[in-house]
């Protein structure tokens, strides 16, 4: 597994720190509710929303909030919805393409946060489509597996349209075309597996390697984004040496 990808792992597994911070609700009502806003508020008719929705419920959010974010978004509800989606580009010490997602109700912050940021990160904010061109949409779905079910999940996700999976100690990920999500999505849990994470999201293309320090930086950097109130998501092409991912996964 790559220095990406187990990257991504180890944050599926540190999943705690939304909760700690105390933004897990809130990532996931402002995601249900520019999924509503922007596709209507029917599950059944918008596949965004469906996915916002078992997000939440995966992360334990009363059924009545997620009720009242979708009346917020569709103006049933008390307060207007006025939340925009902004994508922020940059570059990590060492050169590593980042994308920065948010949800906001003042891009101006949103701009200005995100921008000190990488500047007192050693990082570097780029220009719209400075790094975007490096990624590419996929569905992206991380399973807890044991040595028994590997195969059995492996076979699941040839079967159900998978792109590609890679196996790392008790973890499978499993990469897909976006029009193959939902499919793979009800194949695990008809099989009772269990996922750590499932969303549509963007996948580099391409990696860039990074040496301990900058890797080292570039970890602290993304740690930074990841706080701020208005951030959803924060992807990068990292590919981290083995030895600072243990030291980050140990410090979790």
């Amino acid at each position: 597994m790559s220095g990406h990808s187990k990257w991504s792992t180890i944050k599926n597994k540190k999943g705690a720190l939304d909760a700690k911070r105390g933004q897990l609700f809130t990532r996931l009502t402002k995601e249900i509710v520019v999924a509503a806003k922007t596709g209507g508020g029917d599950p059944d008719m918008n596949p965004r929303l469906r996915l916002a929705i078992q997000q939440a419920r995966s992360g334990n959010m009363p059924l009545d909030n997620i009720d009242r974010a979708i009346k917020r978004a569709t103006g049933e509800g008390e307060g207007q919805a006025n939340l925009e989606e902004l994508v922020y580009e940059g570059f990590s010490p060492g050169g590593a393409a980042i994308l920065v997602m948010t949800v906001t109700d003042n891009r101006n912050r949103a701009s200005s946060e995100v921008r000190n940021a990488f500047d007192r990160n050693n990082g570097k904010m780029g220009q719209v489509g400075s790094v975007s061109y490096l990624f590419e949409q996929k569905g992206l779905i991380t399973l807890e597996v044991t040595a028994q079910q590997l195969e059995e999940a492996e076979l699941l996700a040839i079967e159900n349209g998978a792109e590609d999976t890679t196996a790392e100690d008790s973890t499978l990920e499993i990469r897909t075309a976006p029009e193959n999500f939902e499919t793979l999505c009800l194949a695990f849990e008809t099989a009772g597996l269990k996922a750590l994470s499932s969303e549509i999201t963007m996948i580099p293309t391409i990696q860039a390697v990074l040496d301990e320090k900058t890797a080292e930086q570039t970890l602290k950097l993304l740690d930074k984004l990841e706080d701020l109130d208005d951030v959803q998501k924060v992807i990068t092409n990292a590919d981290f040496p083995e030895a600072v991912l243990e030291k980050y996964g140990s410090a979790a």
